[in-house]
């Protein structure tokens, strides 16, 4: 018998939580084709994984790496970490499937979170789109339909109107285009925007829609227009839907915070309450105990009308300024203290990068809220920010454990939230996976043949994956070989693009994207 690759003497983990057995795995072009002893066997390329874990590529269920994978197909930050798949387009920010103005506008108005792709590409379709990815990069990419994209089409821009009559015409049709056409689920976030526009009602009636596909909601948590949520949105909100739609619900980095640090209880409150009610509901998490974002999660809903030139238009003028700030301030998102520049697009600001808010603006003279806008107007909204880690070494720890606890729930999977764009990214974007399967495994003794279905089989049901997340015949090679006594995270927050250690080699559809911790150039990814 005779293969493309043998994987041999390593101990596998087929994904589906069963513990390793030592095999050999067999590929013949993009799929396994045997396991079991395989001594006998020839084959074209041998990697020996004496001592070394072989498990399915891990799948990140929340990725926005949307553009940067259009800008560097390679994906170094995801692929080395053994990503075999990433899934794009969470919390309803994409750039498809759009018209070539909107799309343009849209790239505009998210440059501080996925930066910019080439003004060329067709994204009028989801079929469009995912072909622009499709072999083109060196992990899969699957895609969810971004909530974002579809009111932009369906109400002609970024306005404040229902998605009713002839609107919801034009938002039913790009949504049913779209699952025909493959689309793994549906995302939104209420936070964002032209998202936050719509009610609880616009919501339920989507999913009324995309359960015929069988695909979830993928929802980051309504803090925007909280009065057009059910309950004031939030938790309750999401769950709602998912009663009264009978939609399966999947919610977004779903975990306690650092005020909320060893009161899990009340976080899985009304998920279990839910659960009673016979909502399907799944979670995912990511391993730090703050994220990323850009600064247009602070502003007020009617600052977003009419897109990026109207919201310059805005920060430029004295007058109206004022009235912005006053908005921010007053707001019901948070305060913007505490929070550190990650992405800053010119040269001339770019030492803003890894400042803290609160530094920048005490060196500036001006109210953080103040200092915020000027970056803005100064960057033409190309910037973005992450989190500051807490002070107190217990709190993070206390959320490390929070997390982990979760991690053994059967509903759970990893997200990574990673937004690869800028000079001091989240360390997320370098670590997420290594640190989890890793570092925080063996810290809090899980075993490994659990971790590894919740980074692989788990999200691949959830988002219908067909043949991936697991090592079987016939399955999709997509596969990771690591060392489980040395796989670690090195991206720190101080030094965040640091690769991980301890993954030799990664395959992505029977092709060998790293090989022995060194990208091979080949982008064998597909469009999935």
């Amino acid at each position: 018998m005779h293969f493309d690759l043998l994987i041999i003497n390593g101990t596998v983990y087929d994904g589906t939580g069963a513990p390793g057995t030592q095999s050999d795995v067999g590929i013949t072009g993009k799929r396994v084709t045997d396991i079991g002893d395989l001594s006998a066997a020839t084959s074209s390329r041998v990697i020996d994984a004496t001592g070394l874990a072989v498990t399915p590529g891990f799948i990140d269920a929340h990725s926005h790496a949307d553009a940067a994978l259009l800008r560097d197909g390679q994906h170094a930050c995801g692929i080395r970490q053994g990503v075999t798949t990433e899934i794009i387009a969470p919390d309803g920010l994409t750039l498809a499937p759009l018209s070539r103005e909107n799309y343009l506008m849209y790239m505009h108005y998210l440059s501080g979170i996925l930066g910019y792709a080439s003004e060329d590409l067709d994204m009028s379709t989801y079929a469009t789109a995912m072909s622009n990815y499709h072999n083109k990069t060196s992990c899969n990419v699957a895609l969810f339909l971004g909530h974002g994209p579809v009111r932009l089409e369906a109400v002609g821009g970024m306005i404040d109107e229902p998605l009713t009559g002839e609107n919801w015409t034009r938002a039913e049709r790009i949504i049913r285009e779209s699952f025909e056409q493959g689309a793994c689920g549906f995302s939104t976030g209420l936070s964002y925007y032209p998202n936050s526009f719509s009610d609880t009602d616009e919501l339920v009636n989507i999913m009324n829609v995309v359960k015929e596909y069988e695909r979830p909601l993928s929802i980051h948590l309504r803090n925007h227009n909280v009065e057009r949520g059910f309950a004031g949105g939030g938790v309750e909100e999401a769950m709602e839907i998912g009663r009264r739609s009978g939609a399966q619900i999947h919610l977004e980095h779903y975990r306690t915070q650092p005020d909320s640090a060893g009161d899990l209880e009340s976080i899985l409150e009304p998920v279990e309450r839910a659960k009673s009610d016979g909502v399907d509901v799944t979670l995912e998490t990511y391993p730090y105990p703050v994220g990323s974002s850009f600064p247009q999660s602070f502003f007020p809903s009617w600052f977003h009308e009419g897109g990026p030139e109207s919201m310059l238009e805005l920060l430029a003028d004295g007058e109206s300024l004022e009235r912005v700030i006053s908005g921010i301030v007053s707001g019901s998102r948070g305060s913007a203290t505490g929070n550190m520049w990650s992405h800053i697009g010119s040269e001339k600001n770019k030492h803003l990068e890894g400042m803290l808010f609160d530094d920048v603006a005490a060196e500036w003279g001006v109210s953080v809220e103040e200092m915020m806008c000027r970056v803005m107007l100064e960057e033409d909204l190309n910037c973005g920010f992450r989190g500051a880690p807490p002070a107190s070494v217990r709190v993070w720890q206390q959320v490390e454990a929070d997390i982990m606890e979760l991690m053994q729930r059967p509903d759970y999977m990893v997200g990574s939230d990673a937004i690869p764009t800028g000079g001091m990214v989240h360390p997320r974007a370098y670590g997420c996976f290594p640190r989890m399967i890793g570092r925080l495994r063996r810290r809090h003794n899980i075993p490994l043949e659990l971790m590894v279905q919740r980074l692989t089989q788990n999200a691949a049901l959830r988002f219908g994956l067909k043949d991936r997340g697991e090592i079987n015949e016939g399955k999709f090679a997509d596969i990771v070989v690591f060392d489980p006594d040395r796989i670690t995270d090195r991206a720190t927050f101080e030094d965040p693009e640091q690769y991980p250690e301890g993954i030799p080699f990664v395959v992505v559809n029977g092709q060998v994207a790293v090989d022995h911790e060194r990208l091979t150039g080949v982008l064998a990814g597909e469009a999935v």
